[in-house]
């Protein structure tokens, strides 16, 4: 009797054995499932208007996987930023505060020590955090991430646009991010691209996939061969970023982990050309949104509901089984991802801090209105200075010496601005006609006017005391006596202030 126990219970043990070896040789998804969280994807467009893709209604940029990622997915159609500068936009998403509250709203200002962020709660509470490709986030962030493959860059002299080491994409070590994350922990990964930036190379160094036939310029754009190529090569560079998705969305699928992951797809701010990246129009702050998470959003669905970039921290840390930060100034979106009636604002607010040259704008953005405070309206609303070194920026010039520009091509030289601007976006989606000024709309007027006055005090968003000066000539889009690399942080500035200084670059001699 004995003996056959024993025997018995060997042989539930030698099955027990088979059973675990066999499950090792079992797909890789099914290996990889070790927790109910979701792992989460963040792929962030640089310089890339909404309706530059492909499921947004152009007819001929060629974006096949963001297509196909919408389509798997829920898309946005009114999603927007906080602002419309590369790293202010990166600091606000990370730390779930609007710019002015980040103490990095101005352009190379980084992060600073101290301030929470959604990245450093993953990573506190089980994921494994890593980031690819663009930084622009400052060195106190760095630690936040288990794994950092920042982009590297080729020396250029100060002023001058610098080359990127590899293909130029920024996106070329996202797939080996992903290879290289341990497989018994959740992930996030923050994937940030270097397309759409400036420069446009017109050296075959991005695949040439589109002409000047392809191009759909907005009306604020002259219509000259010069503009017409600036775009070609522009889509050229979201073409390319659009690949690596595709890559990035194989590996996930490869590893067996796409069913339980959030992709959301975004950008930090609007294609980089006059009147849309660095000002508060719909081309510089309204962000393609794509989210996909086969396990919980229906294939396919539309979501034309509010939501700002400020409202990604707290989401991010509700999908992970987290409580927000009480400091966050979003809202947590997760309801719209599985229903779509489900609404958490009414309205979104935008700012404009200095990015080259100094400017300080306001915005107040519904549904169906938009109102735009130029406090600096002795300012021209002039664009980065990469913009201004680029074709289409050139070619305007020769437009406006020629006199042929109209009114809204105008604005980025008039001086001085338009105080106070209003638009009617369902019949007016591209912002040509300011209608602050008509009595029709005087109580449109007078209700953003107060939602803007509402949010200010609500966000303590205060003017500054003085003015940061310009780091580069406005006509030329070349450095002055005051372009310093890297810029100060707020604190320097602040103090040097207090103490009388205007910072310099030390390198700086006068011709």
């Amino acid at each position: 009797m004995l003996v056959k126990k024993l025997l018995y219970h060997f042989s539930l043990s030698f099955i027990a054995l088979i059973a675990a070896c066999q499950s090792k040789k079992k797909a890789p998804h099914e290996a990889a499932k070790t927790t109910d969280k979701p792992n989460i994807v963040l792929i962030i467009a640089d310089d890339v208007s909404w309706n530059d893709i492909g499921v947004y209604g152009h007819p001929h940029i060629k974006t096949p996987n963001l297509n196909r990622l919408a389509q798997d997915g829920m898309l946005f159609t009114e999603a927007f930023l906080t602002t419309s500068s590369c790293s202010p936009s990166r600091t606000s998403i990370i730390s779930g505060l609007y710019p002015h509250n980040t103490d990095a709203e101005q352009l190379s200002w980084p992060l600073p020590e101290g301030k929470k962020t959604f990245v450093q709660a993953l990573k506190a509470n089980g994921y494994w955090t890593g980031l690819a490709g663009k930084y622009h986030l400052g060195d106190p962030v760095r630690n936040d991430f288990n794994a950092l493959f920042e982009m590297q860059w080729i020396d250029a002299p100060i002023g001058l646009d610098r080359r990127l080491v590899g293909d130029g994409s920024g996106c070329d070590e996202w797939v080996k991010l992903l290879k290289e994350r341990p497989k018994d922990k959740p992930f996030f990964t923050w994937l940030a691209s270097f397309d759409a930036h400036r420069p446009f190379y017109d050296d075959g160094s991005c695949p040439s996939v589109h002409n000047e036939n392809d191009v759909q310029l907005p009306p604020y754009m002259p219509d000259t061969d010069l503009v017409k190529k600036d775009f070609a090569l522009y889509y050229d560079e979201i073409a390319r970023m659009d690949s690596y998705i595709g890559h990035v969305v194989k590996e996930l699928e490869a590893q067996g982990v796409a069913e339980n992951t959030v992709i959301l797809f975004i950008a930090d701010n609007g294609r980089a050309f006059p009147r849309d990246k660095t000002t508060l129009y719909d081309g510089g702050i309204k962000t393609p949104w794509i989210v996909k998470w086969p396990a919980k959003i229906k294939a396919g669905t539309v979501n034309s509901n509010l939501v700002s970039s400020v409202d990604i921290a707290p989401t991010i840390m509700s999908l992970a089984g987290l409580t927000p930060f009480k400091e966050f100034e979003g809202y947590d979106f997760s309801s719209m991802l599985l229903d779509t009636s489900k609404e958490i604002r009414d309205q979104i607010y935008a700012e404009d801090h200095f990015h080259d040259f100094e400017d300080y704008t306001r915005a107040i953005r519904t549904k169906a209105y938009k109102y735009v405070k130029n406090f600096y309206e002795d300012l021209p609303n002039t664009p980065s200075a990469d913009i201004i070194r680029g074709r289409s920026w050139q070619s305007m010039l020769e437009e406006y010496e020629e006199g042929t520009l109209n009114e809204t091509q105008l604005k980025c030289f008039i001086k001085p601005r338009e105080k106070e601007e209003l638009f009617d976006i369902i019949n007016d989606p591209d912002e040509l006609h300011n209608i602050a000024s008509n009595v029709e709309y005087a109580e449109v007027l007078a209700d953003m006017r107060a939602r803007l006055k509402e949010t200010r005090s609500q966000t303590k968003d205060f003017l500054p005391k003085r003015r940061t000066p310009d780091d580069f000539f406005r006509e030329t889009g070349l450095p002055t006596k005051y372009r310093i690399r890297p810029r100060p942080s707020k604190a320097e500035y602040m103090k040097a202030a207090q103490e009388g200084r205007v910072l310099m670059n030390p390198d700086f001699k006068e011709n």
